[in-house]
């Protein structure tokens, strides 16, 4: 009894514990590779009974000298996480124990007095919590602690020795046989050898519902421990490991390293890809034509260039002034109503081209000058603001000019939330205000 006892607080201890590690790692709803471990078990167990248990040590119940007997069990057991399983046992063996504490004064034979109860059998039905190995690397754990409690019924037969004579008042020993429900409560360790096998070293403390187990009628249940050693053998595939001994915490370690390695080379691409961005966009000679277009790199300061950044033949002829068409305005009316960009970014959609690259020929034909002007809500901060404006209006600008436009008669300003054509308080007018006016003239 005292080693059942011992188990169901090392059991509740370890399902606290377990407990607490799912809480704390799931971080995130991540199915732990648990379905090919090992979840059945057999185990067989020998060791010493006694009526001794940390529970009585100060009276040893009835009788003041414990004997050591020995005694052994079986168990089958079902795994069901790795903190928690089912186990039914069953125990057999003898208790003994001399010198009854209420044997009468000044009558001969206290030293001889004592009984030996046989336990027939004694089934019961535990749960068993597991702590399992809490290494951030290991997940078969070597040393798993456990606890374990329960309810079981058990059948005895009591022999008493030496019983004092009969006095009034004082209860009288009594040998027969009896049955009764215990409650075990256990405390141990296991310690895994191989993928199958574990040694089990624990101790039980059983509450036996009955103050009738040593023969001794007194006014207190009796109690019994069982310190055991043991061997288990789980069932499984050959590769597999005990879900017992499987570690969560090391589980959820690998994969926050895994997550963490491919954030962080996600990361890098990006600021790789933002640096060539950059590098592309950039206009290294002033003249107007971004790098990645600029067909003729270090044009001379003040040189005027066509679309491809190449210095444009000296006009001899001078054209006309063309007049801004209505035809022409529903050109650049179509291309501000389909512009779009990708969210957060100075990224044209694709589906924008068709309407710029009529703007672009516009421009190509009739030598008109363009006015770009971005601008957005007011939702951010404004320097985060004013440089998306910039840098929308410079991608329609740069688009225009890939597309042949001279790159010099192209303006392109970002005003942020500045310019606001609607109240930023709705999400219609902030759409409205995020947008890019083209003037031309």
């Amino acid at each position: 009894m005292k080693s059942l006892k011992n188990w169901c607080l090392i059991a509740c201890l370890s399902a606290i514990s377990a407990q607490g590690i799912a809480q704390t790692s799931s971080t995130d709803t991540t199915k732990l590779p648990t379905d090919d471990l090992r979840r059945w078990s057999i185990g067989a167990n020998g060791g010493f009974l006694t009526h001794w248990t940390p529970f009585n040590r100060k009276t040893n119940g009835d009788y003041g000298t414990p004997h050591e007997k020995f005694g052994y069990s079986f168990f089958v057991k079902r795994q069901i996480l790795s903190s928690l399983g089912v186990q039914a046992d069953v125990l057999f063996g003898k208790v003994n124990a001399s010198k009854l504490n209420n044997f009468p004064e000044g009558v001969a034979g206290q030293d001889q007095s004592g009984y030996e109860t046989n336990i027939n059998w004694a089934a019961d039905l535990r749960g068993y919590f597991t702590v399992p190995n809490l290494s951030l690397s290991i997940k078969p754990a070597v040393l798993v602690p456990y606890l374990t409690a329960g309810v079981g019924y058990m059948s005895y037969s009591t022999t008493v020795r030496n019983p004092p004579p009969p006095m009034a008042n004082v209860p009288q020993p009594t040998s027969g046989d009896g049955k009764s429900w215990f409650l075990p409560i256990g405390i141990g360790f296991k310690i895994g050898v191989s993928r199958a096998v574990n040694i089990d070293l624990g101790y039980t403390v059983y509450s036996i519902r009955t103050n009738n187990f040593d023969g001794y009628k007194s006014g207190l249940n009796d109690h019994m421990s069982y310190a055991h050693l043991g061997i288990e053998y789980s069932f499984g595939k050959k590769n597999s490991r005990p879900l017992q001994n499987f570690s969560t915490v090391a589980v959820v370690h690998e994969e926050v390293k895994e997550t963490a390695a491919q954030l962080q080379a996600r990361l890098a691409a990006e600021e790789q890809k933002r640096l060539q961005n950059e590098k592309d966009m950039a206009d290294d000679d002033n003249d107007g034509v971004a790098n990645k277009y600029d067909k003729c790199p270090g044009t001379p300061v003040n040189t005027k260039v066509d679309g491809g950044g190449c210095p444009l033949p000296a006009m001899t002829v001078v054209k006309e002034k063309e007049i801004v068409t209505q035809q022409d305005r529903r050109v650049i009316g179509d291309a501000i109503k389909n512009l779009e960009f990708a969210y957060g970014k100075a990224k044209i959609k694709e589906r924008s081209y068709p309407t710029l690259d009529r703007v672009a020929e516009l421009l190509i034909q009739k030598d008109f000058s363009l006015k770009l002007a971005g601008h957005t809500d007011s939702k951010g901060s404004m320097k985060a603001n004013m440089a998306l404006s910039k840098a929308r209006a410079q991608a329609v600008k740069n688009y225009l000019v890939s597309k042949g436009a001279n790159a010099s008669r192209i303006e392109a300003t970002g005003y942020g939330p500045l310019q606001p054509i609607a109240i930023n308080k709705t999400a219609k007018g902030r759409q409205m205000n995020r947008r890019v006016e083209f003037t031309l003239f």
